[in-house]
């Protein structure tokens, strides 16, 4: 086999010849330059060298002694480190060259690509012309990777990575493993690929994955929904044209949410006496 074809993969060579600005390596057959800027260690002619091979930015093949957590075949978790319009994401696997996901391997909607500092659960995969690119994880990788909850993890709250989103939903791998599904109506927005997330499981299926809401718990609801309209009314300085006859769209357009939760949140801030109606507005109370 050639050199080219362990592009993206780690093996381990033999130190040829040592020039001013790193050392030539072989497997006998073939040479490739491992350049003093892709390691922190010094060799000695006829040392064996394990090193990671990549293409560089000029289409060489060249070595690294860096071996990073990812490479064709295997997965890790991996931050994008820049955006590109048009081009893809790029991903920092630990070598000097980042990586990318191409555009067409991400979502049409561009408001769910990965962010600078999202995480990602990607493996290598090498074109025909040794170019490597990131790959990331289909649903049976996440799988095989998952482990089952249980029913005395129901309710609990849980954290983790976005790993694949779509209209009717988004899916997630969890800190302790859970794959899990975010239901459109478990969610006030639709989440990134690669986002941090938090909500809690409201199912523990047949199979061990778990469904997940973002919503709040109602109690938690209800105090963010008072909150929400407390901080209008200071904006608005104690007094705004909203009350428990305005029309829904008008209440889900300023406050993002639905009349039924912006009337629990009225009721709620009248019986704590901090507001009142009157001639269809609302004021805050001054003490």
């Amino acid at each position: 086999m050639s050199l080219n074809d362990y592009t993206g993969q780690t093996l381990e060579l033999t130190v040829a010849r040592i020039a001013e600005y790193g050392y030539f390596l072989t497997d006998g057959e073939e040479d490739v330059l491992l350049h003093s800027n892709d390691t922190d260690q010094t060799f000695d002619e006829g040392d064996v060298v394990q090193v990671f091979l990549f293409v560089d930015s000029r289409g060489r093949l060249t070595a690294t002694t860096t071996i990073p957590k990812v490479s064709v075949g295997t997965y890790d978790w991996v931050p994008v480190v820049d955006v590109k319009d048009g081009i893809g994401v790029f991903l920092d696997i630990g070598i000097s060259k980042d990586i990318l996901l191409g555009e067409e391997d991400l979502p049409v909607v561009k408001s769910v690509w990965p962010q600078k500092g999202d995480l990602l659960y990607i493996t290598l995969r090498v074109n025909r012309n040794n170019m490597i690119y990131a790959r990331m994880a289909t649903d049976p990788v996440i799988q095989d990777i998952s482990i089952k909850a249980t029913m005395s993890d129901f309710n609990k709250n849980v954290h983790g990575y976005i790993y694949r989103t779509a209209r009717v939903g988004s899916w997630i791998i969890t800190a302790e493993g859970f794959k899990g599904f975010i239901h459109e109506s478990q969610r006030r927005t639709e989440p990134r690929i690669g986002e941090k997330v938090e909500g809690r499981i409201i199912d523990v299926k047949e199979d061990g994955s778990v469904n997940i809401s973002f919503l709040p718990r109602k109690q938690e609801a209800l105090d963010e929904d008072s909150q929400r309209v407390m901080d209008y009314l200071e904006l608005r300085n104690g007094a705004m044209p909203y009350h428990d006859k305005s029309m829904a769209e008008d209440i889900q357009e300023r406050f993002g949410m639905s009349k039924g939760s912006f009337k629990r949140a009225l009721g709620r801030l009248m019986k704590e006496d901090k507001i009142y109606q009157e001639d269809n507005w609302t004021y805050k109370k001054q003490k």
